[in-house]
């Protein structure tokens, strides 16, 4: 008998891997956040944490921030489940950028404008919008400290957290988010005087953040115009990340001095997303594009464990 629990398929109570040749695999990206997607309703894959390592190896595997399934759903208003993994190897619950790109495969294969996609996270509403972008429902952002979460009780609009020396740190009290995903966020007077690569990792792991924590780093440039940069949980600098974009406009908005308007645009790396934090339901809208880069087969040797 076989079962699928969180991504992962199980014969019995242990994983196992069936029909490993011919698996195919789509590649695709949001503004260079790039993933391996896997179809799981027309295949059985077995995943564990060493191969979606060895997959996104971009030396020797496919190569992707990410790697991602999409299953039948468990719930029936849903149209697929997204099951998403970090290049590390681990299961996280969010990711902008994917939902866009799993609610295009939908909506080309469904013909409809529109889709509903089961995350660990929730249920996310997507649906086609002008230029070829593509608009999800983020949900509403959370600002308890226990759902980022956090170690301990703080004021999520400025945590106790400082990098550098203790009389004069480098960086300060940044905004802590959670978008289905945790986010320390950064406000800063230029964005190009901070390396995400080397203090990314540094907060990450710090232990104020149990689950660990994706890490921005943004620049205010108007009250409708934001600058941000990622190190992300599990990935490192990431060229695009939609979650981060979600959670920089709610923290900037949320803070005392007002540094943004609840809708506005973010730059990224790798190009701009359209974030609006709606006051009528509290949710985020997310719009941005989603790019098919090519599709393939997974080789044997890549699956085979070493």
């Amino acid at each position: 008998m076989c079962l699928v629990r969180s991504g992962w398929i199980y014969r019995g109570h242990k994983p196992y891997i069936a029909a490993m040749s011919d698996i195919s695999f789509i590649k695709m990206h949001g503004l260079g956040n790039d993933f391996v997607i896997i179809d799981l309703r027309r295949q059985q894959f077995a995943l564990d944490p060493a191969l979606v390592r060895r997959i996104a190896d971009r030396h020797r595997g496919v190569g992707g921030d990410m790697l991602i399934t999409m299953a039948a759903p468990g719930d029936p208003r849903a149209d697929i489940f997204m099951g998403i993994y970090n290049a590390d190897g681990s299961e996280v619950d969010a990711c902008g950028n994917a939902n866009r790109c799993v609610a295009r495969l939908m909506m080309e294969e469904s013909g409809k404008p529109q889709c509903l996609i089961q995350t660990n996270a929730g249920l996310l509403q997507c649906r086609a919008a002008a230029g070829g972008l593509i608009a999800v429902d983020m949900g509403a952002p959370k600002f308890e400290w226990q759902d980022i979460p956090l170690e301990e009780r703080m004021d999520t609009r400025g945590i106790d957290l400082k990098i550098g020396p203790i009389d004069s740190p480098v960086l300060a009290f940044p905004s802590a988010v959670n978008m289905g995903n945790p986010h320390c966020i950064f406000f800063v007077p230029d964005i190009s005087a901070h390396d995400p690569a080397r203090i990314g990792p540094l907060v990450e792991n710090h232990l104020l953040f149990p689950e660990r924590t994706n890490v921005g780093f943004a620049q205010i440039r108007s009250r409708s115009d934001i600058r941000l940069r990622v190190w992300e949980r599990g990935v490192g600098v990431t060229q695009a990340c939609g979650t981060a974009a979600c959670a920089v406009v709610a923290a900037a908005a949320r803070k005392g001095k007002n540094l943004a308007d609840r809708k506005a645009r973010v730059e990224l790396d790798g190009g701009f997303l359209d974030i609006d934090w709606r006051e009528a339901d509290d949710h985020i809208t997310m719009t941005g594009p989603a790019a098919l880069s090519y599709r393939g087969t997974l080789a044997p040797e890549l699956l085979a464990a070493p």
